[in-house]
């Protein structure tokens, strides 16, 4: 008997090390988009083949979706069991009949949390439970997938505050995620987006129980005293005193075989002053290597050191296998803004090319302290242009102001790494990219990466901050304004609309209080919420927008608002742009590029998107700016949407060439995915336009073959 016993047990230890197993070393099923980007190693990538270069000219639009709401999409839809999950422009999560379009249920609608964007939505099952993961505001739900409903057993009544587990200075600080987590196991690993500011939370990468909402771990990226990087900033930095952020806010992929889990960092804040954080601030900027089971750091790349310039990672990094002095080597590849492509070993963190450090100049600011050096890649040569190789002839001939812009070119700081100046200092690639959120797709067998980027030049000019004796005369509201708004909104009011930050100028004619109010607290687009203010501050800061701050608070509570202080601020996000609201350099200004990973050279690079006003011109394809990566398959074909124009594109994979391109009901800034359902292969765009100035969109759109 006590034999039999063992025997059992010895079986039902070695069927659960089995079950465990392939729990583990589960195969991708491509008829599926399971996760974020595909899977778990965001390659965007398919090996579905109905769909081929020779019969894509005949793809037609299979169904439609349209939203309750209307404007920006960067949603990559996931696939699951025939149930297409997606989200809204207001971030309501939803579940349609993937062969259909029809919708089956949506949640979220009471949030009204229609100021924030989202990039879609996690799944978690152990094959009875099954769970969507979704972001509202600072709020993590768990959902029902089949129901729609709140997982009363998650957090509390079905959801977790993505304030558990920081410090309490950050309790009250903006916090959000508009970009999905990454499940391992039972955990859920969540990027959170943050204030740009020296206001900014603590950026920690936090791990929960998918099961119930508790915190397992945290991994500190402005380290505790005795933690590795310690010295690396001020002491104290932890402190959240005047810095913050270092933050995963693009996502994470995650190695399930070994139980690696790859996060990329962004800059702490505040972005371009760091006077309050001297050193080389580690983790920010860096790709994290991580025990995905207990948060514990294996290996730490820092690709940016002492970011002044906003140089977040800013895509999930590719898992890929490359083959390198003849041998194969599972790499993890990272795309950046500033146009590079860093290539490691996946287990030993060790450079597969060479990178070198480059001396960096010195600042001019009072109080900053710019590192020596900065990093940068032998191979791949950036995909994107670099400031310092801008001479006049790269100055658009297609500008009607081009002797001005030359004189004013001549002015800038441009030499590789300059530091932020009073003068006004060229970033290029910009702000956002080089690469930006939409990532690159990858062949994870071949070694290759596709990557889209943006050629769009950008200047940053530092301001002296007023004193504290300059705002003394000034109502509260103002006195908010000034120290908060003033950089993207400008001291008149006017914002920049050719950069994307909106006039307030009359707003009581376009919008009422309650709705001016939630977007202070909660933020809208590249806006962080203001949560740290309160109602008073709140209502003094609308009463002076609504140029009725005198009638209805008058100079009272000046001392009531404190912003962090710092001796320089940005003049804002400013475009370097041509008096039509063009790029004011020469074409090309967005580029698909195919990088063969094995050699670090280039396949081929082609010009992406078109400007129908040069278009009509006779003007040659230009390439524009783009939002949204694309999607590879296994078969040849490359599909992505990403520019203003409205068009969705398929090239060849192999060579560039364009095979088919149709026009969207709006912009499609998002990555698509593709699917199979009863046998039909679908590819799927979300096309909410709205950014860059396009006009808006509700509708997801599926194309087939008839």
């Amino acid at each position: 008997m006590k034999q039999k016993i063992f025997l059992v047990a010895i079986a039902l230890i070695i069927f659960g090390l089995t079950a465990a197993w392939q729990y583990q070393h589960e195969p991708v099923n491509y008829t599926e988009w399971k996760e974020y980007l595909g899977g778990p190693d965001r390659n965007h990538y398919s090996t579905l083949d109905q769909i081929t270069p020779s019969n894509v000219k005949n793809l037609q639009v299979a169904w439609t979706y349209s939203t309750p709401d209307s404007g920006q999409m960067q949603v990559n839809p996931i696939i699951v069991d025939g149930i297409l999950y997606g989200v809204t422009s207001s971030v309501q999560a939803f579940a349609l009949d993937a062969a259909t379009g029809k919708e089956i249920w949506r949640f979220g609608e009471k949030e009204k949390s229609f100021a924030s964007t989202s990039r879609g939505v996690a799944y978690w099952t152990d094959g009875t439970d099954k769970r969507i993961l979704h972001t509202i505001g600072s709020y993590l739900y768990a959902i029902d997938a089949i129901t729609g409903k709140p997982v009363t057993t998650f957090g509390d009544n079905g959801k977790v505050d993505l304030h558990t587990g920081l410090p309490a200075i950050a309790q009250k600080k903006f916090i959000i995620s508009n970009t999905p987590g990454t499940v391992y196991e039972d955990l859920i690993v969540m990027p959170v987006r943050l204030s740009e500011g020296a206001d900014a939370a603590p950026g920690d990468i936090r791990a929960f129980n998918v099961k119930t909402g508790k915190l397992v771990w945290s991994f500190h990226t402005i380290p505790y005293p005795g933690e590795a990087g310690y010295d690396t900033w001020p002491k104290n930095a932890y402190k959240n005193i005047d810095v913050g952020a270092a933050n995963n806010w693009a996502g994470m992929s995650v190695d399930k075989k070994r139980g690696i889990i790859y996060v990329p960092t962004g800059s702490a804040g505040y972005d371009f002053y760091g006077g309050k954080r001297i050193g080389k601030n580690l983790y920010a900027n860096s790709l994290l290597a991580l025990n995905a089971r207990t948060g514990k750091l294996l290996w730490h790349f820092q690709t940016m050191h002492h970011d002044i310039w906003d140089r977040d990672l800013p895509a999930p990094p590719n898992l890929i296998t490359v083959t390198h002095n003849g041998k194969k080597t599972d790499a993890v590849a990272q795309v950046s803004k500033q146009g590079y492509v860093f290539l490691f070993d996946r287990v030993t963190g060790k450079p597969l090319f060479p990178i070198k450090e480059i001396p960096a100049p010195k600042s001019a600011l009072a109080g900053e302290s710019a590192w020596a050096t900065q990093p940068v890649p032998t191979k791949p040569a950036p995909f994107a242009r670099q400031s310092y190789t801008l001479t006049e002839n790269d100055i658009s001939p297609y500008a009607p102001d081009r002797d001005s812009l030359i004189a004013r070119f001549k002015t800038y700081k441009r030499n590789q790494f300059a530091a932020p100046s009073k003068e006004g200092t060229i970033i290029l690639p910009g702000f956002d990219g080089g690469a930006e959120w939409g990532g690159a797709a990858a062949d994870p067998n071949e070694g290759i990466i596709y990557v889209n980027s943006n050629e769009m030049a950008w200047i940053l000019t530092m301001k002296e901050t007023p004193k504290e004796d300059a705002l003394a005369g000034l109502g509260a509201g103002e006195r908010i304004y000034a120290t908060t708004c003033v950089a993207c909104h400008g001291t008149d009011r006017k914002g920049n609309t050719k950069s994307g930050y909106p006039s307030l100028v009359e707003i009581e004619k376009r919008r009422d209080k309650a709705f001016v109010a939630q977007i202070i607290t909660n933020g809208k687009g590249m806006m962080p919420g203001f949560t740290a203010l309160s109602a008073s501050q709140k209502q003094a800061l609308v009463a002076f927008l609504f140029n009725e701050e005198k009638k209805e608070v008058g100079a009272a509570d000046n001392k009531g608002f404190k912003a962090p202080y710092l001796p320089y601020l940005s003049t804002g996000y400013n475009k370097f742009l041509d008096a039509n609201g063009l790029p004011a350099i020469t074409p090309p200004w967005g580029t698909l590029n195919a990088i063969n990973l094995n050699t670090g050279e280039y396949l081929w690079k082609i010009r992406l998107g078109e400007v129908s006003a040069l278009k009509a011109k006779g003007i040659p394809t230009t390439g524009s700016e783009n939002y949204g990566g694309p999607v590879v398959t296994a078969n040849g074909l490359l599909f992505i949407a990403a520019t203003k124009d409205e068009k969705f594109r398929v090239f060849d994979k192999k060579t560039g060439y364009l095979l088919w391109e149709t026009q969207l009901p709006a912009a499609g800034f998002a990555t698509p995915s593709t699917y199979q359902v009863n046998g039909k292969q679908y590819i799927v765009i979300a096309c909410g336009g709205t950014k860059l100035g396009a006009k808006k969109g509700n509708q997801y759109v599926a194309f087939a073959l008839p």
